[in-house]
């Protein structure tokens, strides 16, 4: 019979709730701020001649409706530099900021992370109030954006990653993980609403929200369970050279059971106080078993997802000649499938105990699948909407598979020997390395479009390809780990 709960963990399991929920709603305020970009573009320069006639009379019939500077043929190189500098900014900040999330508080660190975040997307949309026509006030407003907006991933994750333990934690966290995608489509609603009347307000609509968003988090998020006294997850313990991390014992048992002693138990025991463990290093980081393999995994994947998240809308623009707000519209069908492909990739990798075979046989899957979907996604709005959530789910599934549970469990690897403050660290280096990804994906496309999108989706299913070929030695770790299992089982192996 299992032990009454003591009131200080029906606390902990609702403050959990509240956690998760914080963490959720907290970024998909991120990801709804850096969305409507993408839905603007195609507003930015549209094709004037299919409007009503230009009433300067202006010779230039075809684009006197754009907005300068965006209004030459140079557009697409253009656009490219904007989500270039948001991406390159976001790539190197993300480094800097796990540092900064081990030793700063998160809920100062993260709320005001998420006010700044608010303010400059919404500075972007006061340009066309103040009708403001120079490309440097977009790309010093689009760098100093993607600076403040690397406290969110990091912070969320440690602060998720302290009051959860391994247990069902792919199937949590890819539940929790499509903030990401949630996120997405809100932004591409939101901003498709004043996206043909007052761009502007496609993107100081979103930064009221993330940085209010920001405000509640400051009053509301609990980093620790200590902080409220409640019992932390396992990985939290301090575990002595003479101990076993008791993680590794019942990684598969959960947070609350252990081997030979109930928790509740071992918590009640006397315990000499540990001494704080000092915050892991970047090169320490870096020898975590794993942990370059799936950044450079991510770097690959990432740059597929961002450059759907970035042109798909004006791709479906171009390509199917949809209006902007039915393209952006039609475009969240993608995300659609990312919250699909994510829960179902954190399912799968609990159930074989295999992230990274998951993470490769999407990633095979998604290659041929994007193919697919350049050639005959465009047939029919069926097929469209079939294509999307299909190459969504296979495109994201790997990259949020990646950013949540492999990056928690990482974070808190036998290695460290119950050490906790490292998640943060690990957070950053593996998602750093994918925002390069990020950044090189759109800046690729801007060059790459005008030769035809073919070669853009031609590009897109090589990186699929590398990101395969990059986990490639951890797949094969845990497939001879399956093997060994079966072996033993079956009595072929002396245990």
């Amino acid at each position: 019979v299992p032990p009454t709960l003591t009131p200080p963990l029906a606390l902990s399991c609702r403050y959990r709730g509240l956690t998760l929920v914080l963490t959720f709603l907290c970024y998909t305020s991120y990801h709804l701020s850096r969305k409507p970009i993408s839905i603007v573009k195609s507003q930015l320069h549209p094709n004037c001649s299919a409007l009503s006639p230009n009433p300067g009379n202006d010779s230039n019939s075809s684009t006197w409706c754009s907005w300068a500077p965006f209004d030459g043929d140079n557009y697409k190189e253009l656009f490219g530099a904007l989500d270039n500098a948001f991406l390159v900014a976001y790539a190197i900040g993300m480094f800097i900021s796990g540092i900064f999330g081990e030793r700063l508080p998160l809920r100062y660190y993260l709320s005001g992370g998420m006010v700044l975040s608010g303010l400059f997307t919404a500075l972007f949309g006061l340009g066309y109030f103040w009708h403001i026509h120079v490309l440097w006030y977009f790309i010093v407003v689009q760098v100093c954006n993607g600076l403040v907006q690397t406290t969110g991933w990091p912070s969320v994750v440690a602060c998720v990653g302290n009051w959860f333990g391994k247990g069902k934690r792919g199937l949590i966290m890819g539940i929790w993980n499509s903030h990401t995608s949630v996120g997405n489509i809100l932004g591409s609603l939101i901003a498709g609403v004043w996206v043909s009347s007052a761009w502007g307000l496609s993107f100081i609509v979103p930064g009221i929200i993330i940085a209010a968003m920001g405000i509640i988090c400051f009053f509301f998020l609990v980093e620790y369970p200590e902080d409220v006294g409640c019992r932390p997850p396992l990985h939290h313990v301090r575990v002595t050279s003479n101990e076993k991390d008791p993680e590794v014992v019942t990684s598969n048992e959960g947070p609350l059971s252990i081997t030979g002693q109930s928790s509740m138990d071992r918590s009640d025991s006397p315990t000499e106080p540990a001494e704080e463990p000092e915050a892991i290093s970047f090169l320490g980081a870096l020898r975590i078993p794993g942990v370059v393999e799936f950044s450079l995994c991510l770097l690959f994947a990432k740059l597929v997802s961002y450059t759907f998240l970035y042109w798909l809308p004006l791709y479906i623009v171009n390509v199917a000649h949809f209006s902007a707000k039915e393209a952006g519209d039609l475009s969240t069908l993608f995300d659609v499938g990312g919250i699909l492909g994510g829960i179902f990739a954190g399912l799968i990798s609990d159930y074989t105990g295999g992230r990274a075979t998951t993470c490769c046989v999407m990633l095979v899957v998604a290659a041929p699948m994007l193919f697919l979907y350049n050639h005959v996604g465009q047939n029919s709005i069926g097929t469209s909407i079939a294509m999307l959530v299909t190459c969504g789910a296979l495109v994201n599934g790997p990259y949020a598979l990646i950013t949540t549970a492999v990056s928690a469990d990482l974070g808190t690897h036998e290695s460290l020997k119950g050490n906790a403050k490292a998640l943060s660290t690990v957070t950053a280096i593996i998602d750093g390395t994918g925002s390069i990804g990020a950044a090189l994906g759109p800046l690729l496309a801007g060059l790459i479009s005008p030769t035809g999108w073919n070669n853009v989706f031609y590009m897109l299913i090589v990186a699929d390809v590398l990101a395969c070929l990059l986990l490639a030695r951890v797949v094969v770790k845990e497939v001879r780990g399956w093997c060994s299992h079966i072996a033993r089982k079956r009595g072929y192996v002396r245990t």
